[in-house]
């Protein structure tokens, strides 16, 4: 390796800089995810005042509170089909949109029905946005970076919660039939930005190819890699993907009709290979136990949690509440940091074992309140505190790399459905658990619902343990070879280990240098 050191165009031991295009890219992409983490948090405290404005009952509350996560399947689902026709970026524009109208229709609701047309419509953008999202960022993101850029929907959702929090808390104050109705119509704000930003992005490369033009692909390749060589790389592997000859230089070639999506459904649920089932048990299932290890009860309903818990101004619940989305949005961001250095597996994996933790001690504080007809200032404390630590544990591992694994691990070709499924079940997942937590808390305690999720977070922790190998560093091409084994991948990780080290002792084609510059060794 000392005699590789000499060589010009090869500085192992430095490390790549941020690709500052592909940053601007993602963060733009991204700005879609702002519009579910709005709606989530303005909804968690704009609720009370609908339910004394418009005189709705419990399970009324329950249904606004979750359906729009049933709603955003409509959205999810058509999303793989629209960005595989009209591109990536069309298909933001059009999710932006959708929402825009959603936001004004519930702003300007006069009884339950209106407002849950506004939840319909809303839903469907959003369901577009938690699909489109994460797809195209990790489509144009170098891998040296691709944990760190396909976390920011996770991050923005997160920064769209905040937002929503603190609306509710600077709207609290207007008179009743006005204030909720701000809170819910400035949402439709982001939107408008979203349209804007968008015009400045390029289509996805990936995208691209799949419809013959490489030419423009390999524009935006040399803009969004680390290196030439990186470029000339991910342009290789796509084509062979997408079942292009690699020595087809031609700007514009034909490809099969299958890159519209045709045959990709079967490919997913009736013929699967083992490679093709074992991605789908992994996507689907990290999107699962994210939302049914309880994230949502806590961020939708925080207000009633704070109430159980011993604070009864409305104000104090509201501030109390600002505290979950600020600690969520900074410990999202300390968590992008650290995907592409320590590793998906390891982050997920602590982040799963804390929220057991403060899961667990959650049910107890609260089922010691419960329990007891005065307040007790220890436990309070003790419940305030396993809430933020339980969200501050979700955003440092199990939120962004739910999105960054599910959008990586899927073949190009199965990509844009098969992220859709993981979002649809993430949507279901986290509606049910929206729609019945009252209900939930009411049958079996307050304490008992916190338990339950901890008893969910334990079969998770399992399952990752088990079935997910580390994709850290991995071309998104390489990524699918870890696959088809389940409880066995770490075989094939320890081979493909392997053949990478003899390409980097006999690599004489130049590929091996833009396999290293898209490792992460350099910063071990």
């Amino acid at each position: 390796m000392a005699g590789l050191s000499t060589q010009p165009d090869f500085e192992p031991t430095k490390k790549p800089k941020r690709n500052k295009y592909a940053f601007a890219c993602a963060i733009l992409a991204s700005l879609t995810s702002i519009l579910l983490g709005y709606d989530i948090g303005v909804m968690s405290g704009a609720i009370d005042f609908i339910q004394k404005d418009l005189k709705i009952s419990d399970v009324q509350v329950e249904i606004v509170m979750g359906i729009l996560n049933v709603y955003c399947l409509v959205g999810s689902f058509a999303a793989g089909r629209t960005s595989d026709w009209l591109g990536r970026r069309y298909t933001i524009v059009f999710a932006g949109a959708i929402f825009f109208v959603g936001a004004l229709l519930m702003g300007f609701a006069t009884s339950y029905t209106f407002l849950m047309v506004g939840r319909f419509v809303a839903g469907i953008g959003v369901g577009y946005a938690l699909m489109i999202a994460p797809v195209y960022t990790a489509e144009v993101s170098p891998a040296s970076s691709r944990g760190f850029l396909t976390s920011f929907p996770e991050v923005f959702i997160n920064g769209g919660i905040l937002l929503g929090y603190v609306s509710n808390y600077a709207f609290s104050k207007l008179r009743l039939n006005l204030g909720w109705r701000l809170m819910l119509g400035v949402g439709s704000i982001p939107s408008i930005f979203l349209a804007v930003g968008v015009l400045a992005m390029p289509e996805s490369p990936r995208w691209l190819v799949m419809q013959g033009r490489l030419g423009e692909a390999k524009k935006v390749l040399d803009k969004t890699s680390d290196s030439i060589e990186e470029a000339q790389l991910r342009l290789s592997d796509i084509k062979a993907a997408a079942g292009i000859p690699e020595d087809c230089t031609d700007d514009v070639v034909q490809v099969q009709k299958q890159s519209h999506g045709e045959g990709v459904w079967k490919e997913l649920l009736l013929y699967p290979t083992p490679a093709v089932r074992h991605i789908l048990l992994c996507g689907i299932g990290i999107h699962f136990f994210q939302q049914a290890s309880g994230i949502d009860a806590v961020v939708l309903y925080s207000p009633k949690i704070f109430e159980k818990a011993g604070i009864t101004s409305t104000d104090h619940k509201l501030l109390a509440t600002v505290a979950v989305g600020f600690v969520k949005t900074i410990f999202i961001l300390v968590a992008t940091f650290f995907l592409d250095r320590i590793g998906r597996r390891p982050l997920l994996l602590s982040s799963i074992i804390g929220m057991v933790a403060s899961l667990t001690t959650l049910g107890f504080s609260l089922t010691v309140i419960d329990h007891s007809d005065e307040k007790i200032p220890w436990a309070i404390a003790l419940c305030i505190t396993m809430i933020l630590a339980y969200v501050a544990l979700f955003s440092i591992g199990m939120g962004p790399i739910t999105w960054v694994y599910s959008s990586e691990i899927f073949p190009l070709r199965l990509r844009a459905q098969g992220t859709s499924m993981g979002v649809a079940v993430n949507r279901v997942t986290s509606g049910v658990i929206g729609m019945t937590f009252i209900s939930l808390y009411k049958a079996i305690t307050i304490g008992g619902a916190f338990f339950l999720f901890a008893g969910v977070a334990v079969a998770a922790t399992l399952f990752f343990y088990t079935c997910f190998p580390e994709t850290q560093g991995k071309t998104l091409e390489e990524t699918e070879g870890l696959f088809g084994k389940f409880i066995g991948w770490r075989e094939e990780a320890k081979k493909l280990k392997e053949m990478k080290k003899a390409k980097e002792v006999n690599g004489d084609d130049g590929k091996s240098n833009g396999q290293i510059q898209l490792g992460n060794t350099v910063t071990k």
